[in-house]
């Protein structure tokens, strides 16, 4: 069965001046975050932005594909901490999402740092966020094995 999440938006004004707020409408989960331009390519000042809801949408799909690879693998985590940094930029077609690079420390105990790196490297290419981005946005991973 097919999974669908919704998030609604109500904007207010042009794009330089005006503002709006996202709310996750499946989960309920956050309400009226506060949306700006500003927060895309300036100071963020309390705001959010699609760049950093996409940023936390690839961190938390990459932590799960990691965790299961890692598990499947019969080395479960005991942690993992996971950032996820995407660029918006100006290009010669215009503003786009240009990367996101992924970042992760893990606690896994019995694996080796090549082994973590390894199962990093597919979990990034395997999460479903990063097949949704893959072909359109440059994606690294940076890990480390903590222990």
């Amino acid at each position: 069965m097919a999974a669908v999440s919704r998030a609604d938006v109500t904007w207010e004004g042009d794009l330089l001046k005006g503002r709006g707020a996202v709310s996750a409408a499946t989960s309920r989960a956050f309400s009226a975050l506060p949306i700006s331009w500003a927060a895309r390519n300036e100071a963020t000042v309390g705001k959010t932005s699609p760049e950093e809801l996409i940023a936390a949408a690839h961190a938390g799909c990459f932590a799960m594909a990691l965790s299961f690879g890692l598990a499947n693998a019969g080395k479960p985590p005991q942690k993992l901490e996971v950032s996820a940094a995407v660029t918006f930029d100006k290009v010669e077609a215009g503003f786009r999402i240009v990367s996101s690079a992924l970042t992760v420390r893990g606690w896994v105990p019995g694996l080796d740092a090549e082994g973590f790196r390894k199962a990093a490297e597919s979990a990034k290419d395997g999460c479903p966020v990063s097949q949704a981005l893959k072909g359109n946005v440059r994606l690294s991973i940076a890990a480390t094995l903590a222990g």
